[in-house]
């Protein structure tokens, strides 16, 4: 039997992580497709596509032209256009497709939430008295803080946010994670921050700064995911693993 061709759809540290555990495989070739949203992605242990594929019937031109056997989805659990698209070009490919999607965060005692759907919302939730808001939606969304330019802002991301908001109290944070709680406790304190608007990402490498506002007693504006596309779904990479070593047997069965 030939090699089984797996295409991880990534972005994340647990894409990068199920890559890093495939890689040395010999009965896999994986590739691991990047938005290339990221100026300057961390080097990663296969090989990499860069760029978007033109939505689900490119994917499904991608997966069919490259032979892929498997696809997995493991992106970040906000990026839901472009799960949405796997789901429906393994339909049309007819190809086995799952998804990598780490536990959502669930609040604990002391914690200070407000659930929203989205960030625009989030601003929203601010309230009209002027705030000093540290934002950390990711630098695509930021520019939602344009419609509430009464606050303070703050706004963390990994690449610069252009074009830069335009309210008039406004300071850039360029750094990437993972976080520690000891800085995200200098960090808020230093800049006295009232109210942290955050996405429920899940994970540890971003969760430093929902523990330092439970320390603080600062409230968190959570925006929630959306529901995940139709694929069915796994919580670890060891979980990813376990599933795809089920696919390969059984692919070695069929004979293919």
């Amino acid at each position: 039997m030939g090699k089984a061709r797996i295409l991880i759809l990534g972005g994340t540290t647990e894409a990068r992580a199920l890559a890093t555990s495939l890689a040395s495989r010999d009965d896999l070739e994986v590739v691991l497709s990047l938005a290339g949203r990221t100026a300057d992605p961390a080097p990663q242990p296969v090989p990499v596509r860069s760029g978007g594929f033109g939505g689900a019937e490119g994917l499904a031109r991608y997966v069919s032209d490259e032979a892929i056997d498997l696809v997995v989805d493991a992106t970040h659990p906000f990026a839901a256009r472009i799960s949405t698209n796997a789901a429906q070009a393994a339909v049309e490919c007819a190809v086995t497709a799952f998804a990598l999607r780490r536990p959502a965060w669930v609040s604990v005692e002391g914690d200070d939430w407000l659930s929203v759907h989205s960030v625009s919302q989030a601003i929203a939730a601010l309230g009209a008295a002027p705030l000093r808001v540290f934002l950390a939606t990711g630098r695509q969304e930021a520019h939602q803080a344009n419609a509430a330019p009464q606050h303070l802002y703050w706004v963390r991301s990994v690449d610069p946010v252009e074009p830069p908001l335009t309210v008039p109290h406004v300071s850039y944070i360029r750094s990437r994670g993972p976080f520690r709680l000891a800085d995200e406790l200098d960090m808020l304190q230093q800049h006295q921050i009232e109210v942290v608007v955050a996405k429920n990402s899940g994970g540890e490498a971003t969760y430093g700064k929902i523990e330092a506002a439970r320390h603080l007693g600062i409230k968190v504006i959570m925006v929630e995911r959306a529901e995940t596309a139709g694929l069915p779904v796994v919580e670890t990479v060891d979980a990813a693993l376990d599933r795809i070593d089920h696919f390969v047997s059984s692919l070695m069965n069929r004979g293919v």
